[in-house]
């Protein structure tokens, strides 16, 4: 299954009257990031940047004057998505944005069914919450200290590990990444997959306080031993 996981930076809260700036997407295959990404700033052709967003994304009218306006790089993110199910979290807001601006520029708006929201299903696994993308990135253990603002690509980057944790993919793989790979050889009657050498070792999962703690615990065991032996 073909996915996108994407978010983007508005100039305001309104997709009636404020515009996309800012586009940030990752593709995953099966649950994997493929290494394919897309990120865009976008021209918001006159629509000035709020000033309540601004303190939020930091970015600027001026840093967007010289950018391509929605309508230039429409078909590179239609492209970039076709035949992908859209991932985003508080996905109305994002899909609201995105369906406006191909709805000012003549292009058919998303089916929703093609739309999955990582809010709806975290308030599902985790009903007493919080459950905005900072509260989930700490629930699993996910390093987001350089996300001093928000960005769209380093959002999408910040979700696309959180949307793996919360359907088990991490585990459930191995932690093995597409690059580990080597081959996969088939045959008529069955599929044989040779593992390479992991090139990145898997985060550690326990903290240093708990690695002092177990490690406490093991002495006082193997000294407890000793003296139940003498």
């Amino acid at each position: 299954m073909r996915e996108i996981v994407f978010d983007t930076e508005t100039t305001g809260l309104s997709n009636q009257t404020d515009r996309i700036i800012e586009i940030g997407c990752i593709e995953l295959e099966n649950q994997f990031p493929t290494g394919r990404t897309l990120h865009l700033f976008i021209n918001p052709d006159g629509c000035k940047v709020h000033p309540d967003a601004l303190a939020i994304h930091g970015i600027t009218d001026a840093f967007l004057a010289d950018k391509p306006v929605f309508s230039a790089v429409a078909q590179q993110i239609a492209e970039f998505f076709e035949g992908a199910h859209y991932v985003a979290h508080n996905a109305s807001f994002d899909m609201g944005f995105l369906n406006a601006e191909y709805t000012r520029i003549g292009r058919p708006a998303i089916s929703p069914d093609l739309v999955i929201d990582t809010l709806s299903l975290a308030r599902r696994r985790h009903p007493m919450g919080p459950n905005s993308l900072d509260a989930l990135c700490r629930r699993y253990g996910i390093d987001n200290s350089h996300r001093n603002k928000h960005g769209a690509l380093l959002d999408a980057e910040l979700l696309t590990d959180v949307y793996i944790e919360m359907n088990g993919g991490r585990q459930a793989a191995l932690g093995l990444s597409t690059d580990e790979v080597v081959s996969v050889e088939r045959d008529a009657d069955e599929e044989v997959v040779e593992i390479g050498e992991r090139l990145r070792p898997l985060p550690p999962r326990l903290s240093a306080v708990e690695l002092e703690a177990h490690a406490k615990l093991i002495a006082r065991i193997g000294g407890d031993a000793l003296w139940n032996k003498a």
